[in-house]
């Protein structure tokens, strides 16, 4: 760590050199500081952009993407910042979200598609997402983060000069932060209600969607407190932004619109879940069927798949498993190009055979990188990582198996990696080569009923009420009329 005195001396420069650079908040009106200037904000959405890409994928879909583009640019231009360059992309995730990147970036992942029912809750999430670009929240949020944490630091080496509070105030600031975050997404939700609203849709629906989001979450267990939660608790926002449609339509008269038979045709045959030609899990194995190949998948772990990597871990925490591509035409290019990136010391290194494959293993600890003005760390068995590596060749590529850990858990993890490892073997099962996909398909009731009567009759399994009621934004015994456009999971 560097030395209080040069410390405090950079923290009073850096917030002596902030205070000159204010500049009007285009939302707010208010001047503040800021250390982003647009053309930085959209420099960085350039440069996020390919990376988001090569971690999710865009999924294609014209009519979704024609229509996201039209309503994108209809809001853009009556936002505060319409001079901006937006973008508006589907990304290949099932997961139900929606982000934005500086500069006028906007994602929605084809699993948020799936879950709505009408244009009008589309509008509000898209007019939530270009408010955090027109507030330039993130501009605010870093400028905030270098403020607070610098005014932390500064504090407690005014307080105590041997920087014993310093710990504590650094993680006191970064609490602080989360208050920051939420703040800025409630005023997002003020601003998607203008925004949505002004292109004509019933903002209304947008606080309906808070609750399949409270839903989905409530269903998940990962619901956390309020306090330590980086956005405002969704059950919380169904109400504020009830008062806000409300309260901006008794202002604003007019015909707002929810178009929920046009949406819910544009959605019919949309992907739904995880795609299996991207790879995916069942019955304690990672199946491939496009790049055919398969490996174990410990029982109780959890995983992610991503198209770059696929990672998973046990729930505690302590280790984990990522398969990616290597880098190199043969496998010792791979071992010393990754050597060489990852900073690693091989503490062992053996060739193998992997089910007819050449492999290479390694056992290797990362070094601890030396960080200018500070003193080396010292390197214990619980601070260093120790990862064990197999590298295999495999139809012309070479994948990459890491399992990671503490030095101090190693010992206790390296069987498992060793089996996942040994495990990786060429997939030939017709079944899991040939798996299809679920869809969103859109079929009229064909019964007056309950939800569940009508999922019955339109012969869906019992097994999956919840699931088809989170989408359809129905409780298994909501009131159903014959005729009712409703959606359902199918191949």
């Amino acid at each position: 760590m560097k030395s209080i005195p040069t410390l405090s001396r950079l923290v009073i420069a850096s917030v002596a050199l902030l205070l000159t650079n204010c500049a009007r908040n285009p939302v707010t009106g208010k001047r503040e500081i800021s250390l982003m200037s647009t053309e930085q904000e959209i420099a960085i959405g350039k440069e996020s952009h390919p990376s988001i890409v090569a971690t999710m994928g865009l999924y294609e879909d014209t009519k979704l993407q024609a229509f996201m583009n039209q309503k994108g640019k209809a809001m853009a231009a009556i936002s505060h910042r319409p001079e901006l360059p937006y973008q508006f992309f589907i990304v290949d995730s099932p997961v139900v979200n929606a982000f934005a990147v500086p500069g006028g970036y906007v994602y929605f992942t084809r699993g948020i598609l799936a879950h709505f029912n009408n244009e009008a809750e589309f509008a509000g999430v898209l007019g939530h997402e270009i408010g955090h670009i027109t507030a330039r929240h993130s501009a605010r949020q870093q400028t905030s983060q270098i403020l607070t944490t610098g005014g932390a630091i500064l504090g407690a080496i005014l307080i105590d000069k041997s920087g014993g509070l310093l710990e504590s105030a650094i993680q006191g600031a970064q609490l602080l932060q989360l208050k920051y975050s939420r703040a800025h997404e409630s005023e997002s939700d003020e601003i998607g209600v203008g925004y949505s609203s002004k292109i004509g849709y019933d903002a209304n629906q947008m606080a309906e969607f808070f609750a399949t989001i409270k839903r989905i979450q409530d269903n998940s267990g990962q619901s956390v407190p309020n306090m330590m939660s980086t956005h405002p608790d969704p059950g919380n926002r169904f109400t504020k932004v009830h008062e806000l449609a409300k309260d901006y339509q008794a202002k604003n008269p007019g015909n707002y619109q929810v178009n929920r038979e046009a949406y819910l045709r544009m959605i019919d045959g949309l992907l739904f879940g995880e795609d299996p030609k991207q790879g995916f899990v069942e019955n304690n194995a990672f199946y491939h069927p496009e790049l055919k190949f398969q490996f174990p998948v410990p029982a109780g772990w959890q995983h992610q798949n991503a198209p770059s990597q696929f990672q998973m871990g046990p729930k505690d925490g302590k280790s984990s498993v990522i398969m990616m591509l290597a880098k190199g035409n043969s496998l010792d290019e791979a071992a010393q190009t990754m050597v060489k990136e990852l900073n690693l010391k091989v503490l062992e290194n053996s060739k193998r055979t992997v089910n007819g494959n050449q492999a290479l293993a390694l056992i290797s600890q990362q070094l601890p990188q030396q960080q200018q003005g500070q003193p080396q760390q010292q390197q214990t068995a619980a601070n260093t990582l120790q990862i064990s590596t197999y590298l295999i060749q495999y139809n012309n590529l070479i994948y990459a198996i890491h399992g990671l850990s503490s030095a101090a858990d190693f010992e206790r993890s390296f069987p498992t990696f060793r089996t996942v490892s040994e495990g990786f073997r060429s997939l030939t099962d017709p079944d899991k080569l040939n798996r299809k996909p679920d869809r969103v398909y859109v079929r009229q009731a064909p019964r007056a009923g309950t939800f569940q009567e009508v999922m019955s009759a339109l012969n869906m399994p019992t097994a999956r009420i919840e699931e088809l009621g989170v989408l359809n934004s129905l409780k298994a015994d909501s009131r159903v009329e014959k005729g009712t456009m409703l959606k359902i999971i199918s191949k």
